[in-house]
């Protein structure tokens, strides 16, 4: 009913300015120094996520436009942070699905010397029926991700390096997994497991964590150097910077942008694509470009 509202508004007062623009993606730059970073570890991550790929409105070619902007960008690693697909509801009476198979072939496309990484959103668990049906994976996103060649991670972490400096990259599994609209009362549940999570990081390099839901972040401890989350859609719709609707227990809180509490990063990108309706205002869609290094001021 909130989107049926903001759908009437906006059409209403905004015109063709609110249906259009989710066409424009900019990039939106951040430069961060967590504390504990490595000193000579600099890293330039590309951040994707809520791409909600379905026709007319983020379909494949524009997909493969969003791939190649990424990959112009020339980022060590890329990470995708879930809601790869359309998602059911209101979004099925403006919008037709695109294959799995299609829209993971072309992120596939995506080009990074440290690789692509990725986690799944509830948009993810909820288009699969059966997957709620069994309170359980994978699903399809999952399975067309890691055909594609992309690794998916769920609560799981992974070392690496970079010019001889080792750094983690960690991923959540998902915080809103299971959900019956017919049974509400139950209310959302997830595969996520946090302590787990970080258990699997077995030295004291930094940690990058993928979440989905930001709800999650006053929870990370210290111990984790940035983490990175998408879901709110920047609001979708924000009028004179207020978002009436934001998918978080926190309401604002962690809606958008660059937060920092206790000296702990979290980064929340506004996505690409649209959930609920097809319409954006004052919440464009972005690319998100972090560089993360020591000595770098926090813009």
């Amino acid at each position: 009913m909130k989107g049926l509202a903001l759908a009437g508004a906006g059409s209403a007062g905004f015109g063709g300015y609110a249906l259009a623009e989710p066409l424009w993606v900019g990039v939106t730059r951040y430069a961060v120094s967590p504390p504990g970073w490595l000193s000579g570890l600099s890293l330039r991550i590309a951040v994707l996520t809520d791409l909600h790929v379905c026709e007319p409105w983020l379909g494949i070619d524009r997909l493969r436009g969003i791939v190649a902007r990424t990959n112009a960008l020339m980022p060590d690693l890329v990470v995708m942070l879930g809601d790869y697909v359309r998602g059911r509801g209101m979004m099925s009476l403006w919008s037709r699905d695109v294959p799995h198979e299609d829209w993971a072939a072309v992120l596939a496309g995506l080009k990074a010397p440290l690789g692509v990484h990725a986690v799944l959103g509830n948009h993810d668990w909820w288009d699969d029926l059966d997957a709620q049906e069994r309170r359980g994976g994978p699903v399809r996103s999952r399975i067309a991700l890691e055909a594609a060649g992309i690794a998916v991670y769920e609560n799981d972490a992974v070392r690496f390096e970079k010019d001889g400096l080792p750094f983690w990259i960690a991923g959540l599994g998902d915080q809103w997994a299971f959900w019956d609209p017919l049974k509400p009362e139950l209310g959302l549940t997830g595969v996520d497991d946090l302590e787990g999570t970080l258990d699997k990081v077995r030295d004291d390099a930094p940690v990058l964590l993928m979440v989905h839901e930001p709800d999650i972040f006053p929870q990370v401890p210290s111990r984790v150097a940035l983490t990175v989350a998408g879901h709110t859609h920047g609001g979708q719709i924000t009028i004179g910077g207020f978002a009436p609707a934001v998918p978080s227990k926190y309401g604002r809180r962690y809606v958008h942008g660059h937060i920092v509490e206790d000296e702990r990063n979290l980064i929340v990108s506004a996505g690409l694509g649209c959930s609920k309706i097809p319409m954006r205002l004052g919440a464009p869609p972005e690319i998100v470009l972090i560089t993360v290094e020591t000595g770098n001021n926090v813009a």
